[in-house]
């Protein structure tokens, strides 16, 4: 197979991910929205080590995905922010692994989310209001997604590491 381009293999693959973290958003969408949230596509916040395309990949899947949120535009903006933090604080640390996998990059998804979109959620919640109402939304956001990135995130590092697929393209 003849290798891409750069500059093309990069723009695929920005458009890939932010269709498939868009799709999967919504395949699962009662999952994706609210105080517990189990977006499968987070799965895909461990890609930044794979590929910088990744960064803005999923940053413009969130925006898609997020038309669809019962938040509104306000979560559209504040998704975007927690997962283009996740995704540059991934990608910077990629190469501090435990055992081969960089297990710490996994936890950047968790630590924005939980406090950008738990904050979010307290806000529109109501009775959610102080503190209280903080660390529960937090607390429900970083569950689901500290469940799906050292799982599903977890298979698709190991899977994607051992195929090799990002350096075939070119990255």
């Amino acid at each position: 197979m003849k290798k891409m381009k750069k500059g093309t293999a990069y723009t695929v693959q920005a458009a890939l991910i932010a269709a498939i973290y868009a799709a999967l958003t919504y395949a699962v969408a009662p999952l994706s929205f609210g105080a517990t949230q189990f977006r499968i596509s987070e799965a895909l916040t461990v890609l930044p080590g794979f590929t910088p395309a990744a960064i803005p990949g999923l940053a413009i899947g969130c925006i898609i995905a997020n038309i669809g949120s019962p938040y509104g535009p306000i979560d559209i903006l504040l998704g975007t922010v927690a997962t283009v933090l996740a995704a540059l604080a991934t990608r910077l640390t990629r190469n501090i692994k435990i055992k081969n996998i960089p297990l710490l990059s996994f936890i950047f998804p968790t630590v924005f989310n939980g406090i950008i979109i738990g904050a979010e959620i307290m806000m529109f919640t109501p009775g959610q209001a102080g503190i209280v109402g903080f660390f529960t939304s937090a607390s429900g956001v970083a569950l689901g997604e500290i469940v799906v990135c050292y799982t599903l995130g977890f298979l698709l590092y190991i899977g994607l590491e051992k195929s090799k697929v990002f350096k075939k393209l070119g990255d």
